[in-house]
């Protein structure tokens, strides 16, 4: 184990994230350096911390299972090649996850019982972008080929995964994509201050070298059929995404001015890969009211800090979390506490337990304000308003950031005739083969929307699933976790 007193010497260190003074300004990523450089300095004491559980929890609150108090002595002792193959054996993409997960791997570990716990998430992305910058991070080449061929719908994190996977047991994948470039969210949907988009640059460029094949500007169910790319393959793993926004049941969602987080964000996102948007929607010089509180919602108040809007007001439905662990959400879970992402430091307000009753029109059919009013959630979860509470906040742009309920099901879902659970998600047994033979799904659009981390260890266990039926045998790839496995849903 790494030092057997760093949990009582060392306090809980995070990397430092630049002045917000200074990073409101840019679009590069808060921390300095990116957040792997940022907590060089202090990394050795902070993996010092790790007690190497006799039972350790961080591995059960990680969907990917990773080996934390492995590499945490590795680092401890400075043997960083062996912690980064410790690190790999496990996440494809730890450059992703420790810049995009909200950690709970932490949440569960053993020492946040009664101090702070390890920063695993810290830690593990130090080791990831401090070997790619040691050049230490290879495209990994099969050594054989099956002649067995898998296409993959999708390229965010679950379909990368996967193709990843199929690609070094030697099989020929190919990723299709409707959108102009590779990455999914990844690419369109997490702005730059949270992922410049060099990160995920370098992680394709080595799949490429690798072997995997790229399709972009093609949608399945219109450009080729879901029958012809089953023609065409002898597996297909659907990683679409759950792309279909929650709805708001209000008057004046049809107002102009009136959007979706994914429209909002995606169109700024391809402003800064160069690509011209006419009639961007920006946030420049106006009233922005955003509704929701998850991590989409906080991208957004970035992106319209960034934007210069007059102001931000970001609307939740539920009450003010406790900012420390409530005694119903006891340790190991992931807890709801009061966390203040990058974006919350850099301006806005968060008005909590409020509801929107209406989007108000101006006289030519633009939004002017929304119309909500304060309350609380009873017994039953039922939102019951106060009384005399209702009144207008001013609004020249509203963004609509509830989440996202299922995949799209017209296209390639309803063409292969694939069975829907009761939330509209795409069924799959243990192999995540859904009730079409040779047909997959994973992520997101099997799962329901969930984190960055379930995406990759899904579209690894999808992998495994499709090495063995395309083998007809026992696959060599990892173990993989079980779709019905609900673990710490966040």
């Amino acid at each position: 184990m790494a030092d057997l007193h760093g949990f009582m010497k060392v306090p809980r260190q995070e990397a430092e994230r630049r002045r917000v003074e200074e990073r409101i300004h840019d679009w590069k990523e808060v921390y300095p350096g990116g957040p792997g450089h940022a907590l060089l300095p202090i990394i050795t004491d902070q993996a010092s911390r790790c007690m190497d559980c006799g039972v350790p929890f961080c591995h059960t609150g990680c969907p990917l299972g990773n080996l934390i108090p492995d590499w945490n002595d590795l680092i401890w002792r400075d043997e960083w090649r062996e912690a980064l193959e410790s690190l790999l054996a496990t996440n494809n993409f730890p450059e992703f996850t420790g810049r995009l997960c909200p950690a709970p791997c932490e949440t569960a570990c053993v020492e946040g019982i009664n101090r702070d716990p390890v920063t695993i998430k810290n830690i593990e992305v130090a080791i990831i972008d401090k070997a790619w910058e040691d050049r230490r991070v290879i495209p990994i080449v099969p050594e054989w080929h099956s002649l067995k061929t898998a296409a993959v719908v999708g390229s965010g994190p679950a379909g990368l995964a996967a193709a990843q996977q199929l690609t070094r047991a030697g099989h020929t994948v190919v990723v299709y994509e409707r959108d102009d470039a590779i990455g999914g969210l990844l690419r369109y949907g997490i702005p730059d201050f949270k992922m410049e988009k060099s990160v995920l640059d370098r992680r394709i460029k080595q799949m490429v070298l690798e072997g995997t094949v790229f399709k972009t500007n093609t949608e399945i169910g219109v450009d080729i059929t879901g029958e012809q790319l089953r023609e065409r393959f002898d597996a297909v793993i659907l990683a679409t995404g759950a792309t279909v926004p929650r709805m708001l049941d209000a008057p004046g969602i049809e107002l102009d001015g009136v959007c979706y987080a994914m429209e909002y964000l995606t169109q700024q996102n391809k402003v800064l890969a160069g690509t011209e948007v006419s009639d961007q929607i920006r946030a420049d010089s106006k009233h922005v009211v955003i509704i929701g509180g998850g991590d989409t919602a906080n991208d957004c108040v970035g992106t319209a800090v960034r934007q210069g809007a007059a102001s931000i007001t970001q609307l939740q439905y539920n009450p003010e979390p406790p900012k420390d662990r409530p005694a119903n959400q006891p340790w190991p879970t992931y807890p709801l506490i009061l966390r203040v992402p990058s974006s919350n430091e850099e301006g806005g307000e968060r008005v909590y337990s409020t509801n929107t009753v209406e989007i108000v029109s101006d006289d030519e059919g633009h939004v002017k304000a929304v119309r909500v009013v304060s309350g609380h959630r009873d017994e039953n979860r039922v939102f019951i308003a106060d009384e005399g509470s209702e009144h207008d906040l001013p609004a020249d742009l509203v963004i609509f950031a509830m989440g996202f309920a299922h995949p799209e099901h017209d296209g390639v879902v309803q063409e292969l005739g694939l069975e829907l659970d009761g939330r509209g998600n795409i069924v799959r047994n243990d192999a995540y083969e859904t009730n079409v033979p040779g047909v997959f799904a994973c992520g997101d659009a099997g799962r329901g929307q969930s984190l960055v981390v379930w995406a990759i260890a899904e579209g690894r266990a999808a992998a495994n699933g499709v090495d063995a039926y395309l083998k007809g045998s026992r696959s060599v790839l990892p173990k993989p976790v079980k779709p019905s496995d609900r673990q710490m849903m966040v």
